[in-house]
């Protein structure tokens, strides 16, 4: 859950005197969409991604005397001049939930990650943070299947079906709880390792459990 465990270490980083050309050139060298800007002693001092270097370009409808005039310009502009400075930052204890939440309503694609003295650790992606929910959740796992069993309140659920799944000796990693609303049921997923399906739908069903499977779409 925690971020140390799932971000990329030792980011690529710039500093501020960088050129947009010089880091233009890194980010295609590396095959990256985001640079950190350090000063010398590691500490951050802004974010710059792709589309920040790519904007700062002049449009190919310009004419090419006056592009190749702006073009110039840019090459030798400092990065300084098109980062962003006042940045969300994420610690290595900071959880994944925390990243989530700052994604999602910030709508960027990589947060920095910093100890207690502002210096870079570490760099934590949209990309990472699938990856981390992928391996949290079991997904690819072999012989792995989620199950969706519809949820009717019962709060004794969980352990019946640890119960059921001992019994019948399932090896499972995973169980969640879901609550219902806007136009979602309650569920119950539960991740087993077997490639015996039938034979837990029916050790479910034998249980009182109600496998769900979604009905056709309306709009």
């Amino acid at each position: 859950m925690f971020i140390r465990y799932h971000m990329t270490p030792s980011p690529v980083t710039v500093t501020p005197e960088t050129t947009v050309a010089e880091a233009m050139d890194v980010v295609q060298q590396k095959n990256i969409r985001h640079l950190l800007v350090t000063d010398g002693h590691g500490v951050l001092q802004g974010v710059l991604s792709d589309r920040d270097l790519r904007s700062a370009w002049p449009s190919s409808v310009a004419r090419s005397q006056e592009r190749q005039r702006v073009e110039e310009l840019v090459n030798n502009t400092p990065v300084s001049v098109l980062m962003t400075r006042d940045c969300l930052t994420l610690t290595p204890n900071a959880t994944l939930d925390d990243a989530l939440l700052l994604f999602q309503s910030r709508k960027i694609g990589a947060l920095p990650v910093v100890s207690d003295e502002d210096k870079v650790v570490g760099i934590f992606t949209t990309a990472d943070l699938m990856n981390a929910y992928r391996i949290l959740f079991g997904l690819g796992e072999k012989g792995s299947v989620l199950i969706s069993i519809e949820d009717v309140g019962d709060p004794q659920a969980m352990s019946r079906l640890v119960q059921v799944m001992e019994e019948k000796q399932v090896s499972f990693t995973r169980l969640v709880r879901t609550g219902g609303g806007n136009n979602r049921k309650a569920m119950i997923y539960l991740r087993i390792n077997t490639y015996n399906i039938r034979a837990v739908h029916k050790a479910l069903e034998a249980a009182g459990f109600t496998i769900h499977i979604p009905g056709e779409f309306k709009e």
